[in-house]
């Protein structure tokens, strides 16, 4: 038996969706987002004023970064603590999502904590407060995913850990959010949602549900991306912001693969983007992998619905969405790679890389980790 959970109450999806906040009766709100962009568009204004109702109060918190980290989530669960909220609206990137994500489990269990959130089995029952998330960009999917990644910057490490507790109620799916994103994000998220979708199509322990979702998202972005990257259309954003959904959908059921346990390492040490680490990681996973029947089967699947080897077409759309080939290229010094190198492998061993289709052994990361720095050929 499997039990198969999609989204939260429900998914509302279009333009001007974010209307939807009307009908969300609370009493008081507090609205976690990022920096300057959701309030320089005008969207915290109208969040604030959709939400608001006689007697009700609202709390923007901004100032998440986009790797939210220990500090910034206690920071937030010390105003949350103090201004008692029952919803939680999360707006903008990933980030947000899941800082709030995180302050909301802190706040409806005050008995976990940082140092035993990763040790202890978490609850799973909803408790007194709702989320609602809302997207600006087009690749994590959060707004879908009973999963949080938070980074430790003692341990320049990222973290994951997941429970349904934090699946946000309510994903609100609305293409206008996305209209003044620069190319350089939509490339960057957008590769990030390629990846959830391609390592959950290729993961063992998918099912018939995640195989559709999973199979359909790399089809619509391959086909959409490079719509929204070169033209802004609101249908092409739309799209993105549908397909991305579903990649969450199926790979918060399915599970992922070794490109996001290499990427928490490399984002963790050197602060990048996710989208960005996914994008350049990739294309060697997918050489890495296709040595596996199963994966090779499924790629070949995929390369009959795109007209084309799937690697060869992902490899020529990061190009394409002018993607570093590699982490040398991005401009990480080769003397900070080779300090970090030892940390790198042993933290790329960790999270998602264990649910890889291939194991991985430790001698086959030493390997990948250079690839993906110096940009060689995965031939082993």
């Amino acid at each position: 038996m499997k039990v198969i959970t999609l989204h939260g109450t429900h998914v509302v999806t279009g333009p001007g969706s974010l209307e939807y906040l009307k009908q969300i009766e609370c009493s008081r709100a507090m609205v976690i987002t990022g920096g300057k962009s959701m309030f320089a568009s005008g969207v915290i204004d109208k969040v604030q004023s959709f939400l608001q109702r006689d007697g009700s109060e609202i709390l923007v918190y901004p100032g998440i970064s986009k790797n939210p980290t220990k500090e910034q989530v206690l920071k937030a669960l010390e105003a949350a603590n103090r201004f008692q909220p029952d919803l939680f609206v999360a707006v903008g990137g990933g980030s947000p999502i899941d800082a709030a994500k995180a302050v909301m489990l802190f706040y409806e269990h005050p008995e976990l904590n940082f140092d035993n959130v990763t040790r202890v089995e978490l609850p799973q029952a909803k408790g007194r407060t709702r989320l609602i998330a809302i997207p600006s960009t087009s690749g994590t999917a959060s707004e879908v995913t009973h999963v949080t990644v938070i980074t430790y910057p003692e341990k320049n490490l990222k973290v994951a850990f997941r429970t349904e507790i934090i699946r946000p109620d309510i994903a609100i799916l609305d293409g206008n959010l996305t209209l003044t994103l620069p190319k350089q994000i939509v490339a960057e998220t957008g590769m990030d949602a390629l990846t959830h979708a391609l390592e959950c199509y290729v993961n063992k322990t998918g099912d018939t549900f995640t195989d559709a979702l999973a199979k359909s998202a790399v089809e619509g972005i391959v086909r959409w991306l490079p719509v929204s990257y070169e033209t802004g259309s609101i249908e092409s954003r739309q799209k993105m912001h549908d397909y991305q959904c579903m990649a969450g959908m199926a790979f918060s059921n399915a599970g992922l693969g070794m490109v996001h346990g290499v990427s928490h390492a490399f984002g963790g040490m050197f602060n990048l983007a996710h989208g960005l680490a996914n994008a350049v990681i990739l294309p060697y996973s997918m050489v890495y992998n296709r040595k596996d029947a199963f994966v090779a089967e499924r790629y070949r699947i995929l390369s009959d619905a795109l007209g084309s080897s799937v690697i060869e077409v992902v490899e020529k759309l990061g190009q394409k969405l002018r993607i570093p080939r590699c982490f040398a290229e991005y401009g990480i010094e080769e003397d900070r790679f080779l300090q970090s190198y030892d940390a790198l492998v042993e933290n790329s061993m960790l999270g998602a890389t264990a649910a890889n289709p291939i194991k991985v052994p430790v001698g086959d990361m030493k390997k990948f980790v250079r690839c993906v720095y110096y940009g060689t050929q995965v031939d082993f």
